[in-house]
This record gives structure tokens, sequence and C-alpha cells, in this order.
């Protein structure tokens, strides 16, 4: 019989579970793998989590085949020198066992990977994987859900293009997958402006909202409800001067072509501007503000920061409501019944109310408003009871896509920068506190952004001169 080490390693292989389980692992990373390969080479963007099998968890099992291999060879060749081999070098046997393991590994593998692995790579990019699975992004795809964007993956908007963000993207997931195992994730998490893990407008909302395109004047209606008995409904009405590429207006003052802003913040939100950069390459105009508070001074004296689309338009897809305006929306859709005498007055107050958990909320907010039509307004709910019940499910509704006592979000966590009237937004610039040397301030002109033509009217003229108010009040109702 050959001695240990002349026998061929096929044969010693077989010989011991180590290195048939070696073998095994190293077929199933290989195959598995090769499924994989085609998402990951298919271009723009790649969910970070799919990394993580193709890149971590597929090479632990490939290496770890590879150890074990030579262990279970080692293992076999002391078994055999010791005497415990059981007969002969038996080439037929030892053939039958490897053709059997192989066969066997290779053909599930198969049958599993044309039926999983792409099926799983290609889930880990669904909006659903990234908010439902992640409990601490729970927030962020509850708002989700609620934009005008919810139907574009979260890929799209998170990672770049390019080797460059699919290389970062990997990091990002492995650190997600980390701080998900540990339960080590910051509670609220932190905004990709707040990490400075965002990614450059140009290279995602560009591909859709490109610069150039003209947006012109937009009319936009406000509706409001006032905190009284009959919840008095009001109108504002405003022509919006979007502009954009060559035409003035919002855009156009802020990334037309050849202009150039540069701004520095204290805070990591990014909501305390302190210095302000202005640079016009067709008129060869260069400006410098600095905020008037000697405490907001840029410690450095530079601004660094190049503005983009997001520092405006920084919750284009998870947008959080502030209370009132939504219950607002709810009462214009007509999710909440308006004739309810002090719907919007008590469910503002419930929405502010404290709650220790979403499940604490979900059991006092629709009981808490029944309980104030039966006491206050008793015929009010025997005869409508049914509209009560349906008002406090739409205001638990607002609270449980806006607040999330677990995980620290709360009203406001996320300030939206659009506009000026839930967060400073347009004023952290156009405040009036900063100051070139010269003495010229940032302007503060409202008619330079928006032309208002009905300000918290009840019945605005100017919808019944273009002849849209009914249209407006048909379209809320539904």
């Amino acid at each position: 019989m050959p001695e240990p080490n002349q026998r061929p390693t096929w044969f010693l292989i077989s010989q011991h579970w180590l290195s048939v389980t070696g073998v095994v692992l190293v077929i199933t990373a290989v195959l598995t793998w090769i499924f994989i390969l085609p998402v990951q080479l298919r271009g723009h963007v790649d969910n970070p989590y799919a990394g993580l099998v193709a890149f971590v968890l597929l090479p632990v099992v490939f290496f770890g085949g590879l150890v074990l291999t030579p262990i279970g060879l080692f293992l076999a060749k002391r078994r055999i020198r010791h005497g415990f081999s059981s007969g002969g070098f038996d080439r037929k046997n030892a053939l039958r066992r490897i053709a059997i393991v192989v066969g066997v590994t290779t053909v599930l593998n198969i049958l599993i990977g044309t039926q999983v692995s792409y099926r799983a790579v290609s889930h880990m990019e669904t909006p659903q994987f990234c908010g439902g699975t992640c409990h601490v992004m729970a927030p962020e795809y509850a708002a989700y859900q609620n934009s005008p964007h919810s139907r574009v993956e979260c890929v799209g908007c998170h990672v770049a293009p390019g080797a460059s963000g699919w290389v970062s993207s990997k990091a990002a997931g492995t650190r997600q997958l980390v701080e998900t195992i540990l339960k080590s994730s910051p509670k609220p998490i932190p905004s990709a402006i707040e990490t400075n893990r965002l990614v450059p407008a140009r290279e995602t909302c560009e591909h859709c909202h490109w610069p150039e395109k003209f947006s012109g004047v937009n009319l936009r209606v406000l509706t409001k409800y006032a905190p009284d008995e009959t919840n008095t409904r009001t109108q504002t009405v405003l022509l919006m001067m979007v502009g954009g590429d060559k035409y003035k207006g919002i855009h156009g003052a802020h990334v037309g072509p050849g202009i150039h802003i540069r701004f520095a913040a204290s805070d990591p939100k990014r909501q305390t501007i302190t210095r302000v950069q202005y640079e016009n390459e067709s008129s060869g105009l260069k400006e410098e503000f600095v905020a008037s508070d000697s405490q907001k001074a840029a410690p450095d004296g530079t601004a660094t920061i190049e503005m983009q689309c997001v520092d405006c338009h920084n919750r284009p897809t998870h947008t959080f409501e502030m209370p009132e305006p939504g219950l607002d929306k709810a009462l214009a859709l007509g999710e909440i019944a308006v004739t309810l005498p002090y719907v919007k007055k008590e469910s503002a107050q419930l929405l502010q109310a404290t709650y220790t958990s979403q499940a604490e909320a979900s059991e006092k907010i629709p009981s808490q408003l029944n309980a104030y039509y039966q006491q206050n307004y008793p015929s009010v709910y025997s005869q409508r009871g049914a509209e009560v019940d349906r008002a406090g499910k739409a205001v638990l509704a607002i609270y449980n896509r806006n607040v999330f006592p677990e995980l620290g979000v709360t009203w406001g966590t996320y300030p939206n920068n659009l506009g000026h009237t839930e967060s400073p937004g347009c004023f952290r610039c156009h405040d009036g506190s900063h100051t070139s040397s010269s003495g010229k301030t940032i302007p503060q002109d409202c008619n330079s952004c928006h032309e208002p033509l009905a300000m918290d009217e009840a019945s605005p003229e100017i919808l019944q001169k273009l002849g849209i108010a009914e249209r407006i009040s048909a379209l809320q109702r539904k």
C-alpha cells in the first residue's frame, strides 16, 4: 500500500470530514459568487448590503473552506499513518466519494443559487429591505412612503455611480451591519448631510432635475385651518419665482450659469450659516458675507461648502411634517371631517403631547379624541361617532409617520430647509445679519422669491378670477 504522502490529494480529501467540508464551502462560495456577480456588475448603483454578501460573507466562507481542506488532509494522513484507515488504497471508492460530494454540492448550489441568491441580493436593493428590515431606519422609511419620490429606490439617491461610489457603498454597508448587530446605531439616525456622507446632487438628483431645466413661475395655494370651533379655512396664494438656467428667480440666483455660492456652518445640520461667499463669473462680482454675531464666525475664516440643490431641498424624500401642517393636509383631503367642532385644536394638542412609545400613542390619541367629544359634544358624538373614530385614526397616522420616541425622533428632529415657515430655511442666510465688508447684506426681499396674491383669505379673489377656486376645493375633498 502506498505511503500517505504518496497518495493522491483527492484520495486524502475523501478520508476526513474536515477536508470534505472545506471542499463543500469552497464550491458553495464560488458558485454563489458567480450567481451574484451579474447583479454587482449592472452599473450605476448597488445597495450597500448586497456587497456584504458578495464581498464579506462569501470570502469568509471561501477562505474558511481553504483553511479546513489542508487541516483535513493532515488529519487524514495521520489517521492512515497510525493504521486507522480501513482497507487499502481503494481508488474507485475514493473517486466515488469525491464525485458524490462535488456533484451533490454543485447540484444543490445551482438549485439554491438560481432560485434564492439573485432574488436575495435583488431584495436587498429594495426600499422595503433598507427601511423595513433595519429597525433604526423606520422613521426614514415612513417619511419616504409619504413622499413624491416613493417610487424611487433608495440606492438611486444614496449611492453614487462609478467605482468610488461602489466602494463607498460597500464600506457604508459594512458599517451599518456592524452597528445593527451591536445595536450601536445613533438615535436618531443622523442625516447624510450631518455625517458628510452626502452624495453630490449632480451625481444623483440632477439626473432627473438638471439645473438648466427652466421651471418658470409656479402657482402655489396653501390651505390652513384655524384652531377655532368651526376650523375656519383660509388660503394663501403665492406665485413662486422658481426660474432656472439663465432666468432669474430662486434657482437662477443660486445655481444659475457661472454662479458659485460657498458657505460655512457652525453645526453639522447646517442650520447656522456663519459665512457666505458669492461669485458671479459673468459679471466678475465676488462678495463675502459674515454673520454679525461674532459667536457665529467661522473659526478658520473660510467657506468651504459648495452650495447645491440639497442645501435647500434637504428633505426631498424623507420629509417629516410638523403637527399643524400635517393636520391641515389631512383636513383638506377629507381624512378628518372639517365640520367636527374644534377638531384642529384638539388634534394638535394630542399630537404634541409626550408619549413614551408609539404603542402608547396608538392607545391614547384615538381614545382621548373620542373622550373629548363624548364629554363636550355628546350629541355630535352620538350622531357622528364613526367620523370621530376616523379622525382619531387619521391623527394617529400623522403621529406614527413623524414621531418615533424609541428612536429619538420627534417633531422638528429633521428640519426642512425648503421655505421658512417650519424652520429657518431660507433665513439661515437671508436673515439680514450677514454683512459684507462694504456694509451690504444678503437680500431679504420676500418678492424676489414669491409674489403673494392672497394672504390667509377665506375666499381668495384671485382664485375666483382664475376660475379654479371650486376645482381646488373639489381636489382637496377627494
